[in-house]
């Protein structure tokens, strides 16, 4: 479903909504096919009391996966900003040593950026991405500050605190590649397919004595679950699709690097 997560909002939109309208087609023509005779007063004899519990479940359900989905998305946004804020703060502290560690750790900080945005980032988006793939500019930045002589008392705080930035970019790293494989799995789609199908077909058994307002009430309903399906599919994945979150903030901390 890869190709589906990363449609544009616009034809996610169209698909969904074709889809449900569809579903909702198919139920109308089979219970208004179905409800003649006996069956129609079989029909006619369910309880709309039937109605709100049902609405009740299915909301349930798009709340929880709607409360997924965006905690997800705000996990993520949050430990890509916390990558990026370490690595700005390494840099800043790296202007506290020698010109030639200077650079060095610029030029490390540099290609990690560029690996993120250039490679890390389209396999986050395919769900590819692992803990097997070793960030080897960071690990060498890391290197680089464990070995630093201080010669200040600055120098050595500047030390501490700079091993201490590393560390926290190689966790935000690791918490972002293990966010992206994040999504909402086929038994939780599976059940709200099935709860909202339920939801149809019990409308249209209830109403099948009035086919006008029969197919009123159910595009009305419809409408509504088109539009928390879309809701949901549009943020499942964080680091792929429409939305989702980008590299910008990371770009930010060494803008050349976008550039190379």
């Amino acid at each position: 479903m890869d190709w589906f997560f990363n449609l544009s909002i616009p034809a996610m939109t169209v698909m969904i909504f074709a889809a449900m309208y569809l579903l909702t087609a198919g139920i109308y023509l089979l219970i208004t096919r179905l409800a003649v005779g006996e069956r129609a007063r079989t029909f006619k004899a369910i309880s709309p009391g039937m109605l709100p519990p049902l609405a009740v479940v299915l909301a349930l359900l798009v709340g929880f996966l709607a409360a997924q989905v965006w905690s997800d998305m705000d996990r993520a946004a949050t430990t890509v900003n916390r990558e990026a804020s370490a690595l700005r703060a390494a840099v800043l502290l790296g202007d506290e040593f020698p010109s030639e560690a200077e650079a060095q750790l610029r030029e490390l900080i540099r290609e990690h950026v560029h690996t993120a945005v250039t490679e890390e980032w389209p396999a986050m988006s395919r769900r590819g991405a692992t803990l097997t793939l070793v960030p080897v500019a960071l690990a060498k930045a890391l290197k680089l500050a464990l070995g630093l002589d201080p010669h200040t008392p600055g120098q050595v705080i500047a030390q501490r605190e700079l091993v201490a930035a590393i560390q926290t970019a190689l966790d935000a790293r690791r918490q972002r590649i293990v966010l992206s494989a994040s999504s909402v799995n086929t038994v939780k789609w599976g059940a709200l397919l099935l709860e909202a199908a339920l939801m149809l077909l019990a409308i249209a058994m209830v109403h099948c004595d009035n086919p006008a307002t029969n197919r009123l009430i159910l595009g009305i309903f419809t409408t509504g679950v088109a539009a928390a399906f879309l809701l949901i599919a549009s943020h499942t994945r964080p680091f792929t699709g429409a939305i989702s979150v980008r590299p910008t903030v990371l770009e930010q901390v060494m803008p050349e690097a976008g550039a190379r």
